[in-house]
């Protein structure tokens, strides 16, 4: 974990100088080894950070391992290199430094009865959500400008180290609570209006839910893009999941509905015959055939031809 110059005593140009070099021959998008070009950025992270470099100084590039998950808590290579330069060095911009991180999905559970799953319903629901500011583009100012975050260095994350014993330390890496993880800081007379330098602002929105005939207990419903919006970042998806409410009547497994019915041993060898409300309203006549005698445990519904397996869709 070293270029040429991060010597205990080499100053902060230096490693630029170093990494500059270094990062450039080594870039991918040059031909260069993608592995190397790794080291090379977590190198520039750690020695770059006055507290991580204290600590591998002092302790080695082990201590750092064991205190951030055993990988050094390195960012995304390319972000560091295009965060160093301001964009890419080769003219045309490299496609790796244009990529946007993705923000996450926001599931939510969707009760539904048994009678929606078969029938097909379609329910309204309204949601709250982040969404860029329009005044500010995005930006959190009035000018645009911003300025690198003082207490993290621009990387977002600060590190706490706690002594347990002799030479032994921990080491736990979080966002850092001036900026709130983003890397930059706006001044308080340039903050937006709108969004008070927070680049987004909360917007309602309401969101049909089409839950289609013969749908399963579980299954998803999504609407891509519609998760929380963040400058930079490639919009979530909201996912509903469905989840079926116990019935007091049927029992639904696969696409068959079952019934559970109780008979008297006069109607198991006599006959019988009952009316059953189906989950569109239906009214079925269930009846045994004439001189059929009936065994407990052995008798089901879905033997009697009226269509109670009706979770098939038609079309």
């Amino acid at each position: 974990m070293r270029f040429s110059e991060s010597r205990k005593n080499a100053s902060q140009d230096d490693l630029k100088k170093a990494y500059r070099k270094a990062a450039i021959k080594n870039h991918p998008d040059k031909g260069g080894d993608p592995e190397k070009f790794k080291e090379l950025a977590q190198a520039y992270e750690v020695l770059s950070d006055p507290e991580k470099r204290e600590i591998y100084d002092q302790y080695g590039e082990d201590a750092l391992k064991e205190g951030m998950g055993g990988g050094g808590g390195a960012h995304d290579p390319f972000d560091i290199f295009q965060s160093f330069f301001g964009g890419s060095p080769f003219g045309g911009g490299s496609s790796r430094g244009r990529r946007q991180r993705r923000g996450e999905d926001v599931i939510h559970p969707l009760k539904v009865s048994l009678e929606d799953l078969y029938n097909g319903t379609s329910k309204k629901l309204s949601l709250s959500r982040n969404v860029i500011c329009t005044k500010c583009k995005g930006k959190g100012s009035k000018s645009g400008a911003s300025m690198k975050c003082s207490g993290c260095q621009g990387s977002g994350m600060k590190v706490s180290i706690r002594h347990l014993g002799p030479s032994m330390i921990q080491q736990m890496q979080h966002p850092c609570n001036e900026c709130k993880g983003t890397g930059e800081t706006i001044n308080d007379k340039d903050r937006c209006p709108q969004c008070k330098g927070e680049k987004v602002i909360q917007e309602k929105k309401v969101l049909e839910v089409i839950v289609e005939k013969g749908m399963q207990n579980g299954q998803k419903i999504t609407f891509p893009g519609e998760a929380d919006e963040a400058p930079d970042t490639v919009t979530g998806d909201i996912v509903f999941v469905l989840q079926q409410k116990e019935h007091p009547k049927f029992k639904r497994k696969g696409d068959d509905l079952f019934v559970e019915h109780t008979l008297s041993l006069t109607e198991a060898l006599c006959g019988f015959q009952f009316v059953i409300t189906h989950l569109d309203g239906r009214q079925l006549l269930i009846k045994s055939q004439p001189g059929e005698v009936v065994k407990p445990g052995k008798y089901n519904w879905m033997d009697v031809s009226l269509n109670l397996s009706a979770f098939v869709v038609q079309n």
